[in-house]
């Protein structure tokens, strides 16, 4: 069933006593990565909650809010094809109240640690992740789940996610799923429909990068520095790279040297579209 409103996800949710509930937070346009989820989400629980919002303080002031996909016509038939039980979309004034400037100064944020937020997507995206933080844990509170499921494209967000969750006591399993690719390696992503044919064949240089990065550290290559410098006969006037590092997949902390835990993380705009990818090295 497709709800809109908290109270209404929240009398659906009393009536599953005893049975375990799986979240999947999306913010709509959805695509098969995020059926993936979906299909991890049957597997392991009872009864599946998708929530469709797309987010307005994850977003900052010159991205795309106005502009990103809302398609929910079309979420709620993938969802219910799916075997989805209940499809939540709330508008903005659900979730936020209605009068109140969505900042900080006027709405009770969950600001996760320095430590985790200044660098990758926080580094230039300032507030994104308070935003994210803000609306997951009021999701996980308004739909009491079990198991959230996450994405692993969104390495950053699940490393956060996970650390909300333990420092603040969530009774929530975070689970993360694999990135799904179309068939020439590009991250399933929203934002794909940004692209023109000739972005999506530019866009294919990221998980390029990712791979060859993987390569050379599987024939021994540990030096991040090396591993990070084979990138750059890849890149072209077409690629505006904003970060590509190799840090501790777990923590997100710098290493000595690359090794299993590593995880390669890449960010660039292709046709002025910010596209993100990730590959872990030891697997």
């Amino acid at each position: 069933m497709l709800l809109h409103t908290i109270d209404d996800v929240r009398r659906a949710r009393k009536e599953w006593k005893g049975l375990t509930v799986g979240l999947v937070p999306t913010m709509g346009a959805l695509h098969a990565g995020h059926l993936s989820l979906i299909k991890k989400a049957k597997e392991t629980c009872d009864k599946v909650i998708v929530s469709v919002f797309v987010n307005p303080i994850q977003f900052g002031p010159s991205e795309d809010f106005d502009k990103y996909p809302r398609t929910i016509e079309k979420d709620y038939e993938l969802c219910k094809d799916a075997g989805v039980d209940i499809v939540f979309a709330p508008s903005p004034k659900e979730m936020y109240g209605e009068g109140q400037r969505l900042s900080n100064d006027t709405l009770t944020y969950v600001c996760p640690p320095f430590f985790y937020v200044n660098k990758l997507c926080g580094k230039t995206r300032t507030g994104h992740f308070d935003g994210v933080c803000t609306v997951v844990l009021k999701l996980f509170n308004i739909a009491q789940p079990d198991y959230a499921f996450f994405g692993q494209k969104d390495a950053q967000q699940a490393v956060i996610i996970r650390k909300m969750v333990k420092d603040l006591n969530i009774p929530v399993e975070i689970i993360q799923c694999p990135i799904v690719r179309e068939e020439s390696g590009l991250a399933l992503s929203s934002r794909n429909k940004y692209l023109s044919e000739d972005g999506k064949k530019d866009a294919l240089v990221l998980s390029r990068i990712l791979n060859n990065i993987k390569a050379c550290y599987s024939k021994g290559i540990t030096d991040i520095s090396a591993l990070k410098e084979t990138a750059y006969s890849y890149l072209t006037d077409r690629h505006d790279l904003e970060y590509l590092e190799i840090l501790d997949k777990n923590t997100l902390e710098e290493q000595e040297k690359a090794n299993n835990d590593s995880i390669a993380l890449i960010a660039c705009r292709v046709e002025n579209v910010r596209l993100i990818d990730n590959i872990y090295l030891g697997e």
